[in-house]
């Protein structure tokens, strides 16, 4: 996985559970949407997030654009976080310590 794949990965995985707008992970990221949402479709195609959008009535502010939230699917999230582990082993050389996400 690329860097920046890690670096949304890392995202997603500060809470798990919270789905994610795209704006929102450029932001943390730093990455520009232009890089961000094929990483986003990728993810999603490999089966590790899902999409969807929020519901008009949800939000207060009638006059900005619906937001696409992004959030791990099925078991993304431990998968995220061995793939994580895995470039974090790789960046320093050493192994890995497995950590066992909340509710997964």
């Amino acid at each position: 996985m690329t860097p920046q794949t890690i670096a949304v990965l890392r995202v997603l995985l500060e809470n798990p559970a919270t789905p994610r707008y795209g704006l929102d992970i450029a932001r943390q990221t730093g990455l520009k949407t232009g890089t961000l949402h094929p990483i986003l479709n990728r993810l999603q195609q490999a089966g590790l997030i899902e999409s969807f959008w929020e519901d008009p009535a949800d939000h207060e502010d009638k006059g900005r654009p619906r937001r696409r939230y992004y959030r791990f699917a099925g078991h993304g999230a431990t998968l995220a976080y061995q793939a994580v582990a895995r470039a974090d082993a790789t960046a320093t050389g050493s192994l890995p310590t497995l950590r066992p996400q909340p509710g997964h």
